[in-house]
């Protein structure tokens, strides 16, 4: 009875010194809570439960994310990581498990060179820390909460190199719309130089109005060049995001690509469990805090029990021994003077743990930051796109008054010529704001911790 009382007296001392004290999340509802303003406080339904398959429903693109997934350099370095980590898990582990070793010596001695004797031994000897002060224990558990940490990395640049893909893929989609529209432009310029070569001959403009027009075709000529070399650079940055050697991406037409019309972004709390980086940020936390409860203990006795087993022999033959050798030894070392290590390893973890503890906040309003961010891109680039299509109507008919009055002689073709020339402006503002309003959708997706397996 006095045993049971006596080692509930310990656990109780050592638990309220912290040795044994688990990881608790620290308060956040006050940061957590104002991080965005959901689309719906009572529904928590959020875009980031989608399947990245589910979201991006182009074949070609589906096909070049799990290219990518196999591929990539920085997510297969990551897996690599999770890997060193279980490792390190399973040692801790083992440091629980008690150490054996076999251990064989022989010699030879020779007294004024007249007399030789021989002898040898072996053996088998034991150790075994018990952890009655939690250094193991604690070891254990930062151990856990890096393997945690380690993961949630990975997931990290997994859906960092999604999104990445994706938007990568519709940059391409966008510089390939705007090159068609420039080309098409740039046909119409030709017909316009020979129009108004045309009517310099006979009379009706002069030679301004005609260097203006060659002024203009050598303009959007010079964007077609600029589009062209974009769109290979591009494909190049792909292709190196993918781990494949340059080559041209397959793919379809922007105008092809579906969204869906409303996005929810669901409650703010669910960032703490979809959000890869936040979790890593409040895994290196917890890491932190093992780390100083493994500090606190170091100013507590280690103790260890260790053994040998094993036989001498007189004579060379180790096979025939003379002797037996058993032994059980207990050691029990207390720092009494460490130079004041010990307590500069604890102000050392302390300030890391603090450090962590911040980091884990400032991935929460970083996080939050992103999602109004994303938000409000999606959402102006909605409202943009309505205008561009009214400014586009517009504009065609404003080319086409233009023409009619020029025909009549009542306007001369620059003002033609202006109108073009803004329709052209027109149509290539409204593909970027397009490409804007899918790059608000992918951008939400990750910022909402989207893809997390």
């Amino acid at each position: 009875m006095k045993k049971i009382v006596l080692i509930s007296a310990v656990a109780f001392v050592l638990g309220g010194c912290g040795i044994y004290t688990k990881y608790q999340r620290p308060a956040v509802d006050d940061v957590v809570n104002r991080l965005y303003t959901p689309s719906n406080p009572d529904d928590s339904t959020s875009i980031a439960m989608l399947e990245w398959e589910d979201l991006f429903a182009d074949e070609r693109l589906q096909a070049l994310i799990r290219t990518g997934l196999r591929n990539n350099t920085d997510l297969n370095v990551a897996r690599l990581k999770v890997a060193e980590a279980e490792a390190t898990l399973q040692t801790s582990r083992l440091a629980y498990v008690p150490s054996v070793a076999f251990e064989a010596d022989g010699s030879v001695k020779n007294t004024n060179f007249e007399q030789t004797s021989t002898g040898a031994s072996a053996g088998f000897s034991v150790g075994w820390e018990v952890d009655i002060f939690g250094r193991l224990t604690n070891a254990k558990r930062g151990a856990q909460a890096a393997l945690i940490a380690s993961e949630s990395y990975r997931q990290a640049v997994q859906t960092q190199l999604v999104a990445t893909i994706a938007d990568s893929y519709y940059t391409l989609l966008m510089l390939d719309q705007q090159l068609a529209i420039s080309r098409r432009t740039l046909d119409t310029w030709e017909e316009n130089i020979r129009t108004m070569e045309a009517l310099k001959r006979a009379g009706k403009t002069n030679e301004a109005a005609v260097l203006q027009a060659k002024s203009n075709r050598l303009s959007v000529e010079g964007s077609v060049l600029t589009l062209t070399r974009q769109i290979a650079q591009q494909q190049n940055s792909l292709c190196a995001l993918l781990g494949v050697t340059p080559h041209t991406i397959r793919r379809g037409e922007l105008a092809e690509q579906s969204f869906p019309e409303v996005l929810h972004t669901g409650v703010p709390a669910q960032l703490l469990s979809r959000r890869p980086d936040v979790r890593q940020a409040e895994m290196n936390l917890a890491q932190a805090f093992y780390n100083t409860n493994a500090a606190r203990s170091e100013f507590y006795p280690k103790i260890t029990l260790g053994g040998t087993l094993g036989w001498r022999s007189a004579g060379a033959a180790i096979a025939n021994p003379s002797s037996w050798i058993l032994n059980a030894v207990a050691g029990l070392v207390q720092p009494v003077f460490a130079k004041g290590q010990n307590k500069a390893r604890l102000r050392t973890a302390q300030a890391r743990q603090e450090q962590a503890l911040l980091q884990f906040r400032q991935s929460l309003l970083d996080a939050g930051t992103e999602v109004n961010n994303a938000l409000i891109q999606w959402q102006t680039a909605k409202e943009r796109l309505e205008i561009d299509k009214r400014q586009i109507v517009h504009l065609r008919a404003a080319v086409w008054n233009t023409k009619l009055l020029m025909k009549h002689g009542l306007t001369n073709y620059l003002e033609v010529l202006t109108a073009q020339q803004n329709l052209l402006q027109a149509e290539l503002t409204e593909i970027s704001d397009k490409y804007a309003e899918i790059q608000g959708v992918i951008h939400l997706y990750h910022a909402l911790g989207g893809g997390v397996e």
